[in-house]
């Protein structure tokens, strides 16, 4: 029971870390971004291709896939992104999958269709006995790579000068100009930090999630059923949301293999029927 939850967890981590950058800019920003996976599956392509084809180091991938997504969601941003931030809902969302599709395709001419497979150093291999209990070495790493992650973006949103500025930017971009605050500079910022982080969840995430080109597709729902849980107000909501969902996830597909994914999904009308605007969101009747 403790190693499956311990598995969870890091499966959850992993989710945390994906999901994220989704929670940040639907949350914080108010855009619906349905294309955030394929930032993801640019990570995970990033750390595959530097390994496979140069021989970098695993962990020396890591910084290399949150910068690569970074960038590409800056470019982005600036150029497709922006124009989008005034639209509707409806037209984010429209425009962000046809990102998505465009984005499997791109990656399925460039690199095949096939699974991607990396090899992890010594290090991170195997498992290891804690007071009696099976710990894989990789998991562990997840577990806390990701927990010092949530820590770092709970303190630069909520405790920060830049966090309380965005906020007010996002609640009102024409006043927060006025005040002298660059509205324009701190969202694209915040993209690109979405973005990064993105992609430093898919390279982790390559080796318990597995990586191909439909990737985004595959992963979509998940991300928004994370973000949909935890509500779109704070990072701690994604945050345990993401711990309660990997655990069910794991240990549904454990016990009760032949349900498959239906255990995830039964979670999650269960939560938003008890919290139906997220685990730690404030109502607003």
């Amino acid at each position: 029971m403790l190693t499956i939850l311990i598995d969870g967890i890091a499966y959850g981590m992993v989710l945390f870390v994906l999901a994220s950058g989704l929670s940040v800019t639907l949350g914080l920003m108010n855009f619906v971004n349905l294309a955030h996976g394929a930032f993801a599956m640019v990570g995970g392509y990033v750390t595959v291709l530097l390994m496979q084809r140069l021989g970098v180091p695993f962990l020396a991938t890591l910084p290399a896939a949150f910068l690569v997504a970074a960038l590409a969601g800056l470019v982005l941003e600036r150029t497709l992104y922006r124009p989008m931030y005034a639209k509707s809902h409806l037209d984010q969302v429209m425009f962000s999958i046809g990102l998505v599709f465009m984005a499997v395709a791109a990656m399925k001419y460039a690199v095949g269709s096939q699974q991607q497979i990396i090899s992890l150093p010594s290090f991170l291999l195997g498992r290891f006995d804690v007071f009696g209990v099976s710990v894989g070495r990789y998991r562990l790493f997840v577990i806390v790579l990701c927990g010092l992650l949530a820590l770092a973006l709970f303190w630069g949103f909520v405790r920060t000068r830049f966090g309380s500025r965005l906020r007010a930017a996002v609640d009102d971009a024409r006043v927060a100009r006025g005040l002298g605050i660059p509205v324009t500079a701190l969202f694209a910022v915040t993209f690109a930090v979405g973005s990064g982080l993105a992609g430093l969840g898919g390279a982790l995430g390559v080796e318990l999630l597995g990586l191909d080109p439909t990737f985004p597709l595959k992963f979509m729902i998940y991300f928004l059923i994370v973000v949909t849980v935890g509500g779109t107000t704070t990072i701690t909501g994604p945050f345990f949301a993401a711990m309660l969902l990997g655990v069910a996830d794991v240990g549904g597909k454990y016990f009760i293999p032949q349900a498959g994914a239906f255990i995830i999904y039964g979670v999650m009308v269960a939560l938003l029927i008890l919290r139906p605007e997220g685990l730690f969101a404030r109502s607003r009747s």
